[in-house]
């Protein structure tokens, strides 16, 4: 069960690794940015973005909206509900999904910048 959720992570990762690369060299071509510097600060900002979204999804409170018909009008009353442990627990796992993605790429933005030196 391990392994096929350590590959699962990793086949993420490399996923949203080479959509980020591939944006960043793209827009590092149009830009004229060296190709490390501008691959790194792809990285450095997907990575903030997914501890961003780590981070509110966390912070998410114990209660949900009870049906999503209510969300259009703003005098129609909205019933609220308590979630269940189910939700509590995939909200949980997300939001460390999350931020373990963005700390990931922060790494690897580091490892790729020409700036830094790492040893």
């Amino acid at each position: 069960m391990l392994v096929a959720a350590t590959r699962r992570f990793v086949t993420l990762l490399a996923g949203i690794a080479g959509v980020t690369a591939l944006g960043s060299l793209v827009l590092g071509l149009l830009l004229g940015a060296r190709t490390n510097r501008s691959l790194a600060v792809g990285f450095y900002l997907v990575g903030c973005a997914l501890l961003l979204g780590g981070f509110f999804t966390a912070n998410r409170g114990p209660f949900r909206v009870a049906s999503e018909e209510g969300m259009v009008g703003l005098r129609r009353p909205r019933g609220v509900r308590v979630v269940s442990g189910e939700e509590q627990a995939e909200t949980f796992n997300m939001s460390g999904l999350l931020v373990l993605t963005g700390v990931a790429l922060l790494a690897l933005g580091a490892a790729v910048d020409s700036n830094t030196e790492l040893i």
